[in-house]
């Protein structure tokens, strides 16, 4: 390890203020995409579970399921080049409008009440876990030299 390091006189007392750093810090990335695949598996579950099994669902509860077409379409939408983030949410389900923000935001032409959004809740639900993991595999993926 090297020493950066500065020395002053400062009212008659002699400071040596020093800094030890590493030269290089290598980032392992697949350990990072590992965590990061694994709590977006933890999210999709959790919304997967927080879609109503119920057909009909009340204005302000999780939409209700009445053809499990939403509860299929949840998943990976994207990823990041470098492993650095990965989005979770309902993907575009063939053959239809996507009506999961309809659902959520409500919609006068259709006469459909908002519904509560499952996917803030999952990750409300496990983000502290999740937190916790990604905190940990970065402290192993960042490797001093």
């Amino acid at each position: 390890m090297e020493r950066d390091s500065t020395e002053a006189q400062v009212a008659g007392i002699k400071l040596h203020v020093g800094l030890e750093f590493h030269r290089t810090i290598d980032y392992d990335r697949k350990a990072m995409r590992r965590a990061l695949v694994k709590g977006a598996a933890a999210v999709r579950k959790e919304a997967r579970t927080l879609v109503s099994r119920r057909v009909v669902s009340q204005p302000g509860e999780f939409p209700g399921e009445v053809t499990g077409a939403m509860r299929r379409a949840i998943g990976v939408i994207g990823k990041g080049s470098k492993g650095g983030w990965i989005k979770v949410g309902v993907r575009a389900i063939p053959g239809s409008f996507y009506y999961p923000a309809v659902l959520f935001y409500g919609s006068t032409k259709r006469n459909i009440a908002a519904r509560g959004n499952f996917m803030t809740a999952a990750l409300a639900n496990l983000g502290g876990e999740i937190r916790e993991q990604v905190r940990d595999a970065l402290r192993h993926a960042l490797v001093p030299r």
